[in-house]
């Protein structure tokens, strides 16, 4: 069996800090599959189509990484994809709180799923998705947090 791992998210946009755990995970599983969710509780900056582009653009060269859009429950999509883990990144105590009831819960409707916490790299520890959106949004510069090609459509969708 294929050594197979999911790493959700909405990716509103997709960070440096995103990129360190995909690729991370691309070192320890066969395949990953990086799951862009559809975030029906918030309001993205990018529609679901532009994030899945973005996504797939960012790891286009990746062989073990495939990239998919899914709207439902994260366990579902891990049987469709045959996939027996989660990958989540963790940033501080609060991230692991939360990610650790969503573990929970995800092994309660799926036994065989488990879930594995990847620390962030220090220097991406700070950066959110919500926080890149704060700072391209007031002027600031976000090309720290942010590939080139990702920091070029924010600042045209903002503008």
């Amino acid at each position: 069996m294929a050594n197979k791992a999911i790493y959700p998210g909405t990716f509103d946009p997709l960070t440096n800090g995103h990129i360190n755990i995909i690729k991370r995970a691309a070192e320890l599983f066969d395949s990953v599959v990086v799951a862009v969710a559809k975030s029906a509780g918030k309001s993205p900056l990018f529609d679901s189509q532009e994030r899945l582009d973005m996504t797939k653009n960012a790891f286009s060269t990746t062989a073990n990484v495939e990239v998919v859009f899914f709207d439902g429950l994260l366990v579902d999509l891990a049987k469709k994809h045959g996939a027996r883990v989660i990958v989540r990144g963790i940033r501080s105590i609060a991230d692991f709180e939360y990610e650790s009831q969503m573990a929970g819960m995800n092994r309660k409707m799926m036994p065989e799923l488990d879930t594995v916490f990847l620390r962030t790299d220090p220097e991406w520890g700070d950066v959110s998705s919500t926080l890149v959106r704060d700072i391209a949004r007031y002027g600031g510069n976000i090309s720290n947090f942010v590939p080139a090609e990702i920091e070029k459509i924010i600042l045209n969708k903002l503008s």
